[in-house]
């Protein structure tokens, strides 16, 4: 199932599509104001389960992160934070940033095995994921499809090849047009000072 989705232009009724295969441990691949992800509801075990085994990794390892709207609804899933993490985030948020956090009680049990007590927070600054996780009611589990090591990066901004190579694998597609080459800058807040494990699309400007 395809959808071609223009992010300054949406379709609400495709957004309740896409929507329905997540609700029925769906997986899809969706534009972030990255690099393309792949992606299910949180409330879906097996879906998550699908991802591992499409990332060729074991669930118990493989590294997730959860898709929110907006702030507000960050602060359901992570124990409460230091005034001075969450500064940094404001100026960051919506943005292409993954935050490691402390996570709450909120989160499921699947997600945090081998007794993992963080938790990677992402508000990208892309309307249809904003839509989707709106209408779905809960984040959405995310991971970049590519490997950032990959020699063949390029592929994976193309939306035709992407579709062409992973529609028999997915539940849905979601066409934005052509995706970014960088993936997100990772900071880890769970230690005393904010440290970058990885630098990426976001400015480290917004650590000052």
């Amino acid at each position: 199932m395809r959808f071609r989705i223009n992010p300054n232009n949406i379709l609400t009724e495709n957004i309740y599509e896409v929507v329905d295969v997540l609700k029925h441990n769906g997986v899809i691949i969706y534009p972030t104001d990255s690099v393309y992800a792949l992606g299910c509801s949180l409330q879906s075990p097996k879906a998550i389960e699908k991802i591992a085994r499409l990332k060729k990794s074991d669930p118990d390892k493989i590294n997730l992160s959860i898709i929110c709207a907006d702030l507000g609804q960050l602060s359901d899933y992570t124990r409460p934070l230091p005034n001075t993490i969450f500064r940094i985030m404001k100026k960051a948020l919506p943005g292409p940033y993954t935050f490691i956090l402390p996570a709450s009680s909120a989160v499921p049990k699947l997600f945090l095995k081998e007794n993992k007590k963080t938790i990677g927070i992402r508000v990208p600054d892309n309307a249809v994921c904003t839509e989707i996780v709106k209408i779905l009611g809960c984040p959405l589990v995310s991971t970049s499809l590519h490997n950032p090591d990959d020699d063949l990066v390029d592929y994976y901004t193309d939306p035709e090849n992407l579709y062409r190579h992973y529609k028999d694998t997915v539940d849905a597609f979601i066409d934005g047009g052509y995706g970014n080459i960088y993936p997100t800058t990772i900071v880890d807040c769970t230690g005393e000072e904010p440290v970058v494990t990885r630098e990426g699309l976001g400015s480290l400007d917004v650590l000052s």
